[in-house]
């Protein structure tokens, strides 16, 4: 609800305890770009056993003039795995 706001602890400004390693944060870029590089966002989601969304955003903006309105919508979210 508060986003950045209402997270206030001594950790703040510093990187994660659980960060993981950048060079495994390629290694795994690099996997999914190679042996996925056709999936969409939801296909490769669903791939790796996601089976919920957080964090959702939705955005919407008006396209066109007069009445040829129209009303274009987007959502983004951070796809997670629920046991």
């Amino acid at each position: 609800m508060w986003g950045d706001v209402g997270i206030v602890h001594r950790g703040r400004g510093r990187p994660s305890n659980r960060r993981l390693p950048e060079r495994f944060k390629a290694k795994v870029l690099n996997l999914c770009r190679e042996k996925y590089r056709d999936f969409g966002p939801t296909l490769a989601a669903e791939k790796f056993g996601a089976n919920a969304v957080i964090a959702v955003d939705l955005d919407y903006e008006t396209i066109g003039s007069g009445s040829g309105n129209m009303l274009m919508v987007t959502d983004s979210g951070t796809a997670v795995k629920f046991e």
